[in-house]
């Protein structure tokens, strides 16, 4: 997981931007309950009414609740108010602190409203609670209005008021001093203006709840895009080191990994990691901050439900436990069975042709069933784990909602609680269950990223055995240019026991053909591989010019030459773009006079849009021959000072190889060729013949000299050649 946090700190900017607009995306999400809880409780059951102390207020109310006040509170709130307008309301200074005037207001208003009830009930003759009316509120105001005019009439309902407020147990006056907002909205309704007051809450909280909404809206885009952004540059990053990494590696690192496997680090694994970056800024980073926010909100509220969540949250983990257990080794074995899969999908697609030639067509689909089927169980048996884990998710989800709903109703029953707090009590016990069912989630995906991550860094770390010298030798300035040597070179390939080739030594020299030539698995295209460095010596040194290969840069080396592997490797563009691969200084006419040599010229002339027709991918749209005669044409147009050619005149037919040969002895006069061959024909006119037997020279000579005395050679040139073909040759010389 290191290394994935690693590629997240690349971006670090970018994530800590990401984490800002998390905590801003938050806290509206935290936010939204405490409005729905408003909303509910103020705004529908309040009537819109935040406060004891009214914003405006008939004079003759205002005079009722000055007498239920003490002195001091009664002047406060005559000082808070304007004088009175001409229907007699009074509204209050907006400089006020409502604050200290809440205290005052309370009582006064609780009393003076179940006076209003009572003078309702009287009125109704009934015992039963009566809501009042404006009427009944100007009745009792003007009884107390009348009933202070009497000597000690103040002292004596302020002396029976703290009497009856000492005799309430705590809940009971908490309850009434909930009720104080019902005057409130009487004198509103006796005023005409509650419908206003209850709409204009409304409309006020709902604007900032939609406000906080398209906030959150809007930094969940942000945040999502930046997101993206990262990692897809993580990916593009990766992608990018895998295949630089790859491009330099030599055949045995190649080889070690295998072609499949690098194709599935560097698509599904590099996509895995990805994806796991997206959800750790989106997921990972906003759980802890939603979960935290959450837990302080509702520790906040004094509830005394606190512990659901935790029972809620301890079931959770519980089951993330058990299940995480059961899915986490089947997570881990995914990769490999992708691997496997794409293995053998890419020998099967690979190797179609010989499938069908020799009817394996039923046994390869047994193969492929056979890994795709292991791969199927595995995915199925996590997915199924996973979607028996949403039913136990949903229990306890629901079942935490139960929980709460039941007891915050004895709360309500209790009157320590309203409607709108159990429903955000609700909505942030869910927050924080999500908040860790998120992590959760996370955690389950991240194995699987941590060991996609763990193959990408193994390929990134590997070094490839082929490096460039730190102190780089050039070659010389003046001189013959282009003598290739071998001195008492032996080879061994990684991890092999024996020798592949041993103690061979020769020169190359320029102006001259050197041909190599032997039995299938002798060694001869090893040896051509060891000049550009696909594979370094075991033993001994191969020098150009004097200078060691292993001293020149890579690119110096390959520079000089002009390699044509024994497979034609085309690639996916036109005929003149595979003609000019070896670099920017290749003309037009180059390309042109290197297909004439390699005789080209006439199936390309034969296509209708000549050197800019396609080529396909892997020049699967060309025959083995034109492929090889193109891969020939694209080293020459080069203009290398040495020429390679491992086996390259194997696809072509004998006049096209004879034309072909004297075409390319003109050009490269002044050049070193080297070939590997199978016919002799091909080497018939070699200024130098190498016999290869079991990774040695057992022959070196002209083809007159070694039919002399390499009986190696003889063998080969007796299987090729009729007895008169060889009378003939020797009759010639």
């Amino acid at each position: 997981m290191t290394k994935i946090f690693k590629q997240l700190g690349r971006h670090w900017a970018a994530c800590l931007a990401v984490v800002a607009l998390l905590i801003v995306q938050a806290y509206c999400d935290l936010s939204l309950p405490d409005y729905t809880s408003k909303i509910v409780d103020t705004g529908i059951q309040q009537g819109g009414i935040e406060s004891p102390v009214p914003d405006t207020v008939r004079s003759t109310t205002l005079q009722a609740l000055e007498l239920l006040m003490s002195e001091d509170d009664a002047a406060l709130a005559d000082e808070a108010y304007t004088d009175p307008d001409a229907d007699g309301v009074r509204t209050l200074n907006p400089d006020v602190d409502t604050a200290a005037l809440e205290n005052a207001f309370t009582t006064p208003d609780v009393v003076l409203y179940m006076a209003a009830a009572k003078n309702a009930a009287t009125a109704a003759g009934t015992t039963d609670t009566v809501v009042p009316t404006a009427y009944d509120l100007d009745a009792v105001a003007t009884q107390l209005a009348a009933a202070s005019q009497a000597p000690g009439a103040r002292e004596m309902l302020q002396s029976q008021l703290t009497d009856g407020l000492a005799q309430l147990d705590e809940t009971v006056a908490d309850s009434l001093s909930s009720q104080a907002m019902l005057l409130v909205a009487l004198e509103y309704d006796a005023q005409g203006i509650a419908h206003d007051v209850q709409m204009s809450y409304l409309l006020r909280t709902g604007g900032q709840m939609l406000a906080l909404t398209l906030l959150m809206v809007a930094v969940a885009v942000a945040v999502g895009f930046i997101a993206s952004r990262v990692s897809a540059a993580i990916g593009r990053d990766l992608r990018r080191d895998v295949f630089r990494t790859v491009v330099g590696y030599s055949n045995a690192e190649i080889e070690r990994f295998s072609t499949a496997s690098l194709i599935t680090r560097t698509t599904n694994d590099i996509q895995q990691v990805q994806f796991v970056c997206v959800i750790l800024l989106r997921m990972v980073a906003y759980a802890p901050i939603l979960g935290i926010g959450g837990i302080m909100h509702v520790a906040s509220g004094n509830t005394g439900l606190e512990w659901i969540i935790f029972v809620a949250v301890a079931a959770l983990l519980a089951l993330i436990a058990v299940l995480m257990n059961v899915a986490m080794p089947k997570f881990k074995q995914m990769q490999v069975l992708v691997d496997r899969l794409n293995l053998v999908s890419r020998e099967i697609l690979t190797g179609i042709m010989p499938i069908r030639a020799f009817s394996r067509e039923a046994f390869e689909e047994k193969r492929f069933d056979r890994a795709n089927t292991d791969l199927m169980k595995t995915q199925l048996f996590t997915n199924r784990t996973m979607v028996a884990m949403m039913p136990f998710m949903t229990l306890i989800m629901n079942g935490t909602s139960l929980l709460i709903v039941w007891f915050g109703g004895k709360a309500m029953d209790l009157g320590s609680m309203q409607v709108g707090e159990m429903i955000a009590f609700i909505t942030y016990t869910m927050q924080i269950v999500m908040s860790f069912l998120m992590l959760s989630m996370v955690a389950v995906m991240l194995p699987r990223a941590g060991v996609a991550a763990d193959r990408i860094d193994e390929v990134i770390k590997t070094p490839s055995t082929i490096h460039d010298p730190a102190a780089p030798k050039a070659l010389p300035a003046d001189g013959t240019h282009g003598v290739v040597a071998f001195h008492d070179v032996s080879f061994r390939y990684p991890g092999s026991d024996e020798d592949a080739l041993e103690h061979i030594s020769f020169t190359a020299r320029p102006g001259e053909t050197t041909a190599i030539i032997g039995s299938t698995g002798c060694g001869k295209s090893t040896l051509l591989n060891l000049i550009p460095r696909f594979y370094d010596v075991t033993e001994g040194s191969v020098t150009i010019d004097g200078v060691d290969v292993r001293d020149m840069t890579q690119a110096q080396l390959h520079d000089e030459l002009g390699y044509v592997p024994q497979k034609g490797v085309l690639f996916s563009g036109t005929i003149t773009s595979n003609l000019k691969f070896g670099g920017d200084h290749i003309t037009d006419a180059d390309a042109e006079q290197a297909a004439e040599i390699a005789q080209a010229t006439e199936f390309i002339s034969a296509k209708s849009e000549g050197f800019d027709s396609p080529i396909a991918q892997g020049g699967s749209n060309v025959s083995g021959g034109q492929k090889q005669r193109l891969s020939i044409a694209r080293a020459i147009a080069k203009h290398p000072q040495i020429y390679l050619f491992d086996d390259s005149f194997s696809a072509l037919d004998y006049k096209t190889d004879v034309a072909l040969r004297r075409a390319l002895k003109a050009k490269t006069d002044n050049a070193t060729v080297i070939i590997v061959a199978q016919r002799i024909s091909t080497v018939l006119h070699a200024n130098q013949i190498l016999v290869l037997d079991e990774g040695r020279i057992v022959g070196k000579g002209t083809h007159a000299q070694l039919m002399e005395s390499c009986p190696a050679y003889q063998e080969i040139a007796r299987s090729q050649l009729s007895q008169k073909e060889l009378n003939l040759q020797k009759e010639g010389e």
